[in-house]
């Protein structure tokens, strides 16, 4: 018997749709699975930055030591540069990058340095000049020269080390950690810590 004349049938008709429709179901299973593993897959967020030379990647709670390194000198650039013009426009653009947990303290003292900052009339400038990673609590050590402008009085120039740790929530960056302090980086010989409180001075 040929296909043809089997298919033409009755039992070959009802063979033929009990196939079709187990057929159907196993692709719309298929599909369905499909959509779950899509909706559960972290997407990875692949990007170029103009200030590197490499791609650097992002995920919805973590990224590449080169993204957060870009973050951390952005951050650093805000705090090292202030002059009483200036002032107020450092608190805008640092309080979306603050975490949580270091949120109100930071606010707290950059609305002290700013305000003193305006009060004398002083401008403060940085030039990083070296960066270090401490792979035990995920610090990035910003290292440079800080220099203290005022009136009438000639600049004064001290080694500064600022310390941020950087994640990454929803895909957005956060400063986890902040502090600042004379001379090189201190790394850390502690085993790794959660995120605290600055301490110092964070401008």
């Amino acid at each position: 018997m040929t296909l043809q004349r089997f298919l033409s049938t009755w039992d070959g008709v009802n063979r033929e749709n009990r196939f079709n429709r187990l057929f159907i179901l196993l692709l719309i299973a298929a599909n369905i699975g499909l959509a779950v593993t899509l909706i559960k897959t972290d997407r990875t967020v692949v990007l170029v930055p103009p200030t590197l030379e490499h791609e650097v990647t992002i995920g919805r709670n973590s990224a590449s030591q080169e993204a957060k390194d870009v973050w951390a000198l952005f951050v650093v650039e805000l705090l090292g540069h202030v002059t009483p013009s200036n002032a107020n426009f450092l608190i805008t653009a640092l309080d979306p990058l603050l975490a949580a947990a270091i949120r109100q303290e930071v606010l707290k003292v950059l609305d002290e340095q700013t305000t003193a900052i305006k009060r004398e009339n002083v401008s403060l400038s940085f030039e990083p000049g070296a960066i270090t990673h401490d792979p035990k609590n995920d610090n990035i050590y910003i290292t440079g020269k800080h220099v203290t402008t005022g009136p009438g009085a000639q600049p004064v120039a001290i080694e500064r080390t600022y310390v941020l740790r950087i994640i990454f929530q929803n895909y957005r960056p956060r400063v986890a950690y902040l502090d600042v302090y004379p001379g090189p980086a201190r790394l850390s010989t502690e085993p790794p810590t959660p995120p605290s409180a600055p301490r110092g001075d964070p401008s």
